[in-house]
């Protein structure tokens, strides 16, 4: 069960405890990212050069792989990076972007995830899906799948590789083994800001840092994206204000607004 109390215990953490989150993600994204992992209070690096990934993720207290602008360096890096994660016994967050967009993407995912032991793979309903099987076709790196839809391969993966998997949606379904929760929070603006589901990501990645149990972790950084964007898009013009509220609903979320706003779902 995903309460109030846990979600906000993990936010104290984060902004007391400013954990170092190491993103080896993609060009689009990265000021985003930065921004929003600073906002809620953690502290972000993005370092991709091979001859560092390792000494820079022995430093941090959570690894987040985003494959969104793959090329073979920083395939390598992210190999090497989740070595050093699994040796350091730190946390790490895939977001297999565009699987099934691509032959590379898609291979790179599957092998991240049978290579890398991510601990939460966080993704759209077409990319867990490619994750498993041919049909998880993508529009460029846009879901033709509802996350629902993605349910069952979610739960082959989990069981299979032992981690949660967090596939987003107007509902997102988070996923560990028998254990399903369903977060209802967001708003129909959020698709209309590039990188959110990237933010998502990196923010599972603060939050796995604080909880060592996964499914809570994914849980509660969707949960907190949700109300976030709530937030936001009450004082928001259109997708360009929107980003700048979604940073400071961050930054002021309080115990009080995720109470009155939380919709969760445990299964």
């Amino acid at each position: 069960m995903i309460t109030v109390g846990d979600i906000w215990r993990d936010i104290v953490k984060i902004r007391t405890g400013a954990p170092l989150i190491h993103n080896i993600t993609n060009y689009v994204v990265m000021n985003t990212t930065a921004n929003a992992l600073l906002s809620i209070g953690a502290s972000p690096v993005m370092a991709h050069a091979v001859d560092e990934v390792e000494e820079m993720t022995g430093l941090a207290s959570a690894l987040v792989l985003n494959i969104g602008t793959l090329s073979e360096p920083w395939i390598e890096a992210m190999f090497k990076a989740a070595g050093a994660a699994r040796r350091k016994k730190i946390p790490v967050v895939l977001d297999p972007v565009g699987a099934g967009a691509t032959g590379l993407r898609t291979e790179t995912a599957r092998r991240l995830v049978a290579e890398g032991c991510p601990s939460i793979i966080r993704g759209n309903g077409s990319e867990i899906l490619a994750l498993v099987e041919a049909k998880g076709e993508t529009k460029g790196v846009d879901s033709r799948h509802a996350a629902e839809a993605a349910l069952e391969a979610a739960r082959e993966i989990s069981r299979a590789r032992g981690c949660a998997v967090s596939i987003s949606g107007p509902v997102d379904v988070i996923v560990k083994g028998g254990d399903v929760i369903r977060v209802a929070n967001g708003h129909p603006m959020m698709p209309r800001v590039t990188g959110l589901g990237c933010t998502a990501t990196a923010l599972t990645g603060a939050f796995a840092a604080v909880n060592p149990v996964p499914l809570r972790a994914a849980a509660h950084a969707m949960a907190v994206m949700g109300i976030a964007g709530e937030m936001a898009a009450e004082k928001a013009s259109g997708p360009g204000s929107f980003q700048m509220r979604f940073l400071d609903a961050l930054f002021v979320l309080d115990e009080d607004a995720i109470a009155s706003r939380l919709r969760v779902e445990s299964a």
